[in-house]
């Protein structure tokens, strides 16, 4: 079998993971920020208290073949269900095209899957729940070490420690800000760029720069442009953590390079 067949396999199989991984965020995303349990008890209608059967949590397919209708009541199902698993699912899938079968794929994949869910909870809630963030500290940094030890090829235990300075910059850096302005974020914000700093430092010092540096400048432009639309006003309390999110995206597929050329410019 070619490389090429190898990686759209990769690609498609990742993609159907993160169609089921997607359903399980919603679940996670509705009750992490009440305090209740992701497994217990199974999913039910909101409005008829019915276990939603089996065959009715098929990702996206579920939906559209119950007209995006409970089965038992005909209550309506929020659209933003299927919109999350198949958003997961190609974010998984992207994930795989651009990482391919490294030993780095699994620690992105888990970075995308709570990226997810942070960033609904927090647009939700603006909050970043302890219970997401706090345990992505030794679950990111258990697999960090795995791709920095790449079993069966080259250890690079470099690249490990960029992603202990890296975390623990970037939370410096947030903690700072926090203390000096602490209307403009908060301390799940400064949590949360720990975790980030880490991936970012993976990628090298410039994905680091750039990875921080996008998320403020893509936050602020939204903010500046809901202003202009009179969406919000100067008071308005906007989640900045899918800008973090976002910013980290940037930093890890364009940081490094992005960087190098502005370096070369100077």
């Amino acid at each position: 079998m070619s490389d090429d067949l190898l990686a759209v396999f990769l690609i498609l199989g990742v993609g159907v993971i993160g169609l089921l991984i997607g359903s399980f965020l919603n679940v996670v995303v509705w009750r992490v920020p009440r305090g209740e349990s992701v497994v217990h008890p199974p999913s039910a209608c909101p409005r008829c208290g019915h276990s939603i059967r089996s065959r009715d949590n098929l990702p996206v397919l579920s939906w559209l073949l119950l007209r995006g209708r409970c089965r038992d009541c005909a209550a309506p199902i929020s659209p933003r269900y299927p919109l999350v698993e198949l958003g997961t699912g190609v974010l998984f899938a992207l994930t795989a095209w651009f990482a391919g079968p490294t030993w780095i794929l699994p620690a992105l994949l888990y970075l995308a899957a709570i990226s997810v869910a942070l960033a609904l909870i927090d647009i939700d809630t603006k909050r970043l729940p302890n219970a997401i963030v706090l345990p992505a500290y030794p679950v990111s940094l258990a697999l960090l070490t795995l791709a920095a030890w790449n079993p069966g090829g080259t250890p690079d235990w470099s690249a490990l420690l960029r992603v202990v300075i890296g975390g623990a910059a970037l939370y410096a850096v947030y903690f700072v800000a926090v203390v000096v302005y602490p209307a403009g974020m908060g301390f799940g914000d400064v949590k949360l760029a720990g975790v980030l700093g880490m991936y970012l430092g993976w990628y090298g010092w410039g994905a680091l720069f750039v990875g921080w540096f996008a998320a403020f400048l893509l936050g602020g432009l939204f903010s500046v442009a809901l202003l202009l639309l009179g969406r919000a006003g100067r008071k308005s309390g906007i989640p900045f953590g899918p800008w973090m999110l976002l910013g980290a995206a940037v930093g890890i597929v364009a940081g490094q390079p992005l960087w190098d050329w502005y370096l070369g410019a100077l």
